[in-house]
């Protein structure tokens, strides 16, 4: 699985992202421009001692993200999310390998990323909330597609 950070602006969620992704053996995609830099010493406390164990990826863009993904054999598929659009996540199949792209927190992702991909997932919530942290979100996305694909058992 890849879990995929398009323009993060959080350095916390970032960092706790990328811990959820040392756990589960989850390559990590940054794509730029970052809202802090690589080395933010609040992104570092929030993965903690981990991030030897990430194995990360940072893109200046979009399409060197594509370049990149679809280098991998078999080639994934890219998922995106929405909290206004998509198939719930629990209806929704996941397979091996899929990356799960999340968009910034303060805007999510630009029209131009959906245009380009036709697969979309949402967390369903009461419409008294507009959307879920986004390490809260990837971490639900992340272990719904590990347990349907079979790989949560891969871990001890």
């Amino acid at each position: 699985m890849h879990i995929v950070l398009y323009q993060p602006e959080i350095p916390p969620n970032t960092g706790n992202i990328a811990r959820l992704c040392a756990a589960t053996a989850t390559r990590l995609h940054l794509i730029e421009p970052l809202g802090f830099k690589i080395d933010d010493k609040h992104m570092k406390r929030a993965g903690l001692d981990y991030w030897p164990s990430v194995n990360l990826s940072v893109h200046p863009h979009w399409a060197a993200f594509e370049a990149a993904i679809y280098s991998v054999s078999p080639r994934p598929r890219i998922i995106l999310t929405s909290a206004r659009g998509g198939a719930p996540h629990h209806s929704f199949r996941f397979l091996p390998g899929d990356a799960i792209v999340l968009g910034p927190e303060t805007r999510g992702l630009p029209e131009t990323i959906f245009d380009l991909c036709p697969l979309r997932v949402r967390i369903p919530v009461l419409d008294t909330v507009r959307s879920l942290n986004l390490s809260t979100s990837a971490g639900i996305l992340l272990y719904e597609a590990l347990r349907q694909t079979g790989d949560l058992d891969a871990l001890p």
